[in-house]
């Protein structure tokens, strides 16, 4: 085995050993709760630039397939990958190759055999900072670190965005909710909706639930105008996720600025962020973000406590709404925004990711939301 090292800008550093693709990567280090879903984490738009701590000490048992990346070109979008134990095999019935086989097929540098909650309680003490990976002298490292642009002003939505529009049809199959789940999609078939997504690095599961809540789904990039996404005629309009430092996207920011008001429109993530960016809210780093499947959120309207997914380091300044929005949810561990809604826009927004079903259908009631706005809109309730 290679020795590799994990070397923070503060000079702190971790011995381990290569795994993955050889090289030397940089990123902010930062860290994620979930005791599994790793391939959905390496392919997770919004991780985009990111060095991933996996808080699970385990990791890679179940293997590799063909079928769970949230990425829409399939492939990895983290810039590196640290875990403590990497298992050498995959265990499981829909695993096509092993963890370590995947990344080395991507590109991706990580490195195993570190104490990943000593590195996770480092990020959470000192907060999320440049890092490097690699097998060369540390002090490089640390110095290659230090040197790395800052997560803050950082516009990534530009790596990760479509580069033209496109339609999305898949559904969730197998995987749709039970009927009789409170939130779960029709079972017959409602009256077409066609809903724009602007894509700044979405995930594949939200496209799908769309297309279960019986939209026809068209995409189109960050760089859209305004005028050409109304020209599509649609019927709501939907922000997603992505990643970096919301302010930076400040084109898609006067994009929406515009379509406020023009169509019911629903924001996740970073959709959240830069709509209340849109109205005249500010945005600020958190310490260390909010990463994995297991945050608590409250639904202020009726004081329900949902178990969500997140994935953010940045988070909306509710002191500056000045009533522009109202705020609809919170995050219980620091109080933190988690929903907006700007009522006289018909717009409404969460931090976290509804989708992606950690509760695990606590919040599928948002996807029904909307859909009653689109439908109140066009006159059919």
């Amino acid at each position: 085995m290679t020795r590799a090292w994990l070397c923070f800008a503060d000079g702190t550093r971790y011995e381990g050993v290569a795994y993955g693709a050889s090289g030397i990567t940089l990123g902010e280090a930062v860290f994620t709760t979930g005791l599994t879903g790793y391939q959905e984490v390496l392919t997770d738009p919004s991780y985009c630039g990111q060095l991933v701590t996996m808080t699970a000490t385990q990791i890679g048992v179940t293997g590799c397939n063909p079928h769970d990346a949230e990425s829409i070109d399939d492939r990895p979008k983290v810039a590196g990958f640290i875990v403590r134990d990497a298992s050498a095999m995959a265990a499981n019935w829909r695993a096509t190759e092993t963890l370590s086989a995947y990344l080395t097929r991507h590109g991706v540098i990580a490195i195993a055999e570190v104490d990943t909650r000593e590195i996770t309680r480092h990020i959470r003490d000192k907060g999320a900072q440049n890092a490097a990976i690699g097998t060369g002298n540390p002090d490089d490292l640390v110095d290659r670190a230090r040197a790395a642009p800052s997560m803050v002003g950082a516009n990534l939505v530009e790596q990760v965005t479509p580069k033209a529009a496109y339609t999305w049809t898949e559904s969730s199959g197998e995987w749709l909710a039970l009927k009789g789940v409170p939130g779960a999609p029709p079972r017959a078939a409602p009256p077409e909706r066609h809903v724009v997504v602007i894509d700044l690095g979405i995930k594949r599961n939200i496209l799908r639930t769309l297309v279960d809540f019986g939209c026809r789904v068209t995409a189109v990039p960050a760089s859209a105008s305004a005028s050409e996404i109304l020209a599509l005629a649609p019927d709501g309009l939907f922000v997603s996720n992505g990643p970096g430092d919301p302010a930076a996207v400040t084109a898609t920011i006067a994009t929406l600025r515009e379509l406020l008001g023009q169509r019911p429109t629903f924001g996740i993530c970073l959709g959240h962020q830069l709509l209340a960016l849109a109205a005249g809210a500010q945005t600020f780093k958190l310490k260390f973000g909010h990463r994995g499947i297991n945050q608590p959120v409250r639904d202020l309207t009726t004081g329900r406590v949902e178990i969500t997914t997140q994935n953010h380091g940045f988070c909306v300044d509710l002191d500056s709404l000045g009533g522009r929005a109202r705020s609809t949810h919170v995050h219980l561990n620091d109080g933190t925004s988690e929903g907006l809604a700007i009522d006289d826009a018909d717009a409404f927004s969460v931090q976290y990711h509804p989708e992606s079903a950690a509760g695990p259908h606590d919040s599928l009631y948002l996807f029904q939301r909307f859909m009653k706005r689109i439908d109140q809109h066009r006159g059919f309730a």
